[in-house]
């Protein structure tokens, strides 16, 4: 080996030591930082105005086994109801979904929030994204639907999952955080920042993250 050879070498292996030397440790490791980092500003909540003709709301998941046991979710249904009550005012198409074994309207959180007849039923909405191998995606299509309303618990589940869903199938989506709950805060939180900001391109771009006072309703 030339001397110059030597000389290179050497040069590149100091240089790989002194940039693995800044580095931070445990860079590349998300645990490592978990205390320090910084959560990001609020994510605004934006005023929308729906076409009632077009728009339908879905309602996912609020049962007495699961909204039941979380007091987060339990403190939501008065903002669900006021959503439920001005889509029944205004004749939107409501989709509801029903989880846990064999379940039944009468298993929902609170009555007040159940389905009435002809009200739709999801069948088959398993899991976070109730789109996927259900009726949900027909039946609004058939009623000529471009947007959904989504509210339900859990936020980082079905809310989040069925939001995915619904901008993949080409439907706008707009989600009330105050019509969203989960098990603990910060999953509402989680799921805000993801819908509103830190998802995908092609999600953001097609959510509209608000409050359910500032959805107003068209002619």
């Amino acid at each position: 080996m030339t001397s110059v050879a030597i000389k290179f070498g050497c040069a590149a292996a100091v240089a790989i030591a002194a940039a693995c030397a800044a580095l931070p440790a445990g860079a590349g490791d998300i645990t490592t930082e978990w205390t320090s980092v910084k959560l990001p500003p609020v994510p605004e909540l934006k005023p929308v105005t729906v076409d009632p003709r077009t728009t339908a709301l879905l309602v996912l998941d609020f049962m007495k086994a699961n909204c039941g046991q979380r007091p987060r979710c339990v403190a939501a249904v008065p903002n669900v109801k006021k959503l439920i009550d001005a889509a029944r005012a205004h004749n939107m198409m409501i989709a509801y979904n029903l989880t846990g074994q064999n379940p039944k309207p009468e298993d929902m959180v609170d009555p007040s929030i159940a389905p009435r007849p002809g009200e739709h039923l999801i069948k088959n909405g398993r899991g976070a994204n109730k789109w996927y191998n259900s009726d949900l995606e027909p039946a609004l299509k058939g009623r000529g639907i471009t947007t959904v309303i989504i509210s339900g618990t859990s936020a980082q589940g079905a809310v989040a999952g069925s939001t995915q869903g619904a901008t993949e199938r080409g439907f706008k989506a707009i989600v009330p955080v105050d019509g969203m709950a989960s098990e603990e805060a910060f999953n509402e939180l989680y799921a805000a920042w993801h819908l509103a900001k830190g998802g995908p391109v092609a999600l953001v771009e097609n959510v509209t993250v608000t409050r359910g006072d500032l959805i107003k309703y068209g002619n």
